[in-house]
């Protein structure tokens, strides 16, 4: 049984559908329950998001039974809700955070074997800090022995029996279902959690939770042609002929902003800079590397280091290798040390080697950034 009617106040926006590199942080605890082998589930939503999950969730998960509830008022209410909705033949029912979606399902199998065995058992994690009790003001009244103390995870599993016993008898409203029965005398057995498993509450959860970093490659290749100057890396070489292109065909910073995009999953440059637009011709593709960096960090990305291979026979480029990293690490918005950049040739072997081109590759890695 999953709640996730909650109004996510302190989220400040729907936290089970916001998305987590693109899937929905909801999606996520289920495939994890789905892993762990169960082949139903109960979740309890708000009522009017019911219709619009029934639609999405099927083209997200294959192979589970998923009904759903309309929740309650209390999150105790929304487990009640999806209590009397589990079919009448399971014996045992797990209970477990809609907002916890880095649950291993490892730890969903202990919990429903420890519940099995006593009747009712809960993930928990012991509190490491030290505890103080403090008033409103936030003084210090008491610093707590943290020894026996933990903190309650879910799942939390039970024997059907108990949990709807436990239910019909509260007289209060408790922030979890372990906590509910050993209020009214049922034993709970604590099963040793995982510190990965962290409820999303306040829009930090929800960054820290998504993927800190994204790599993405990119290569670029350009023709070298008469008349034309050769400008690699934001730097112009002196040469007897430069690379022929729409803009000022920079293969080294196209190859780096295609690495970009394709880490911020954004596309390429073909589609943001299409060939043969007047708006880009002759253009500083130093210029379009900040674009695109720019259109990363719109996506809460920016660059954390850049390594970058250019392949021509001549001119021979190491002179000015320290120009381009200078040049590129300020496109990239990253110190010179993050930006590397190899020179190399192909050893007279194919049309590389015939000198009728050059080629740069480039692998980028971002890192996210803060809400």
């Amino acid at each position: 049984m999953v709640p996730a009617a909650g109004s996510s106040r302190r989220m400040g926006r729907d936290k089970v559908m916001a998305e987590l590199d693109g899937v929905p942080v909801l999606v996520r605890t289920l495939r994890v329950l789905a892993a762990a082998g169960l082949p139903r589930v109960v979740v309890g939503v708000r009522a009017a998001e019911r219709a619009a999950l029934a639609a999405r969730l099927p083209a997200w998960l294959e192979g589970t039974e998923i009904r759903l509830v309309e929740g309650g008022e209390s999150r105790q209410e929304t487990v009640g809700r999806c209590l009397a909705a589990v079919p009448a033949d399971a014996d045992h029912v797990l209970v477990h955070d809609a907002a916890r979606p880095h649950c291993s399902p490892d730890l969903v199998l202990r919990v429903q074997r420890e519940a099995e065995a006593c009747g009712a058992a809960a993930a928990a994690w012991p509190v490491v800090d030290t505890v103080h009790r403090a008033t409103a003001d936030g003084t210090v009244v008491e610093t707590l022995n943290r020894a026996g103390l933990w903190c309650a995870q879910t799942p939390q599993g039970f024997r059907r029996d108990v949990l709807a016993a436990a239910h019909a008898a509260a007289q209060t409203t408790y922030t979890d279902d372990a906590g509910l029965c050993a209020a009214l005398g049922q034993m709970v057995r604590l099963v040793q959690g995982e510190r990965a498993n962290v409820k999303l509450t306040v829009p930090e959860d929800l960054a820290a939770a998504a993927p800190p970093l994204a790599v993405g490659q990119g290569y670029d290749v350009h023709r070298l042609v008469a008349d034309r100057p050769l400008v690699l890396g934001g730097v112009r070489i002196p040469h007897d002929r430069g690379l022929d292109g729409h803009s000022d065909a920079d293969a080294l910073c196209h190859a780096l902003a295609d690495a970009v995009l394709g880490a911020a999953g954004l596309g390429d440059i073909g589609h943001h800079f299409p060939p043969g637009d007047p708006a880009y011709a002759g253009a500083d593709s130093l210029e379009l590397l900040k674009h695109c960096v720019g259109l990363a960090a719109q996506h809460r990305w920016c660059p954390a280091q850049a390594d970058c291979l250019v392949i021509a026979e001549r001119p021979r480029l190491a002179p000015h290798v320290p120009a381009m990293r200078q040049r590129l690490a300020v496109a990239l918005s990253l110190d010179p040390e993050r930006v590397n950049v190899k020179a190399g040739t192909n050893e007279g072997l194919g049309w590389l080697g015939r000198e009728e081109g050059i080629a740069a590759q480039a692998v980028v890695l971002l890192r996210r950034l803060p809400v």
